[in-house]
């Protein structure tokens, strides 16, 4: 009784995260496994899909075939972050590329299409959202990223379904259940993104599809962070 209870009340705990995933409402950060008193949240970079030759897409060789490449483009809705804005970024000059998937379908089947970094991204602090720029090309597939906690352990997240036309932010918010910070490792904090799963849906598996990714960026908690002396050693020897 007392285990049945204690699912019951994470299911509960996670209900708000999921339920803002699905329908697309707004996740709140700040209110994301709270488990230090002051959090100094910021919003950073994780990578501009720039350069094609970073990622690794595959999907089963009797359920297609996909190829990808960067073309020209970015969202016209993106906002500069607020350390871009101080020194004058301009997202046209600095951010020019954006990368694209297609994938043909043979047959109509279940499958998956693995969209890898050619290695982990680091990403410091105690991460509490991922958001990602899609064009989903209006189809109910799946998104989900893949990230992985400081010992090896890898977890998916979701990110939602691409059922719409031109560029959409999609958010994803991190389970606490994702152990980013351990007392005994006192000078790694934070996850590592590998990257993503799009999971098509069974009745759309045919044809081509096309899919472009731009601007990734993590909300985290920077507080820990801060406090590290400057001098303090590094245990990773």
């Amino acid at each position: 009784m007392k285990r049945l209870a204690f699912v019951v009340t994470i299911m509960v705990a996670l209900a708000p995260a999921v339920f803002a995933q699905e329908v697309g409402l707004e996740i709140d950060p700040g209110q994301l496994g709270i488990d230090a008193s002051q959090q100094r949240l910021v919003e950073i970079s994780v990578t501009q899909f720039e350069d094609p030759g970073f990622w690794r897409v595959s999907m089963p060789r009797d359920s297609g075939l996909v190829e990808w490449r960067r073309f020209e483009g970015a969202p016209a809705d993106r906002e500069p972050l607020d350390m871009e804005e101080q020194v004058g970024f301009v997202p046209e000059e600095g951010d020019r590329y954006v990368l694209g998937i297609r994938a043909d379908f043979f047959r109509r089947g279940n499958t998956q299409i693995v969209i890898e970094a050619d290695r982990p991204i680091s990403i410091p602090g105690i991460v509490k959202t991922m958001s990602v720029w899609v064009v989903g090309r209006n189809q109910p597939h799946r998104l989900r990223g893949i990230i992985e906690d400081q010992f090896g352990h890898r977890y998916t997240v979701t990110f939602g379904e691409l059922n719409f036309t031109g560029w959409r932010r999609l958010t994803a918010a991190i389970p606490p259940t994702v152990r980013q910070r351990d007392p005994n490792i006192t000078d790694r904090e934070g996850l590592r993104f590998r990257g993503f799963i799009l999971e098509p849906d069974l009745m759309q598996t045919y044809g081509n599809y096309y899919v472009y990714f731009d601007d990734m960026r993590a909300v985290t908690d920077l507080f820990g962070e801060e406090l590290r002396d400057p001098d303090d050693m590094v245990d990773g020897w």
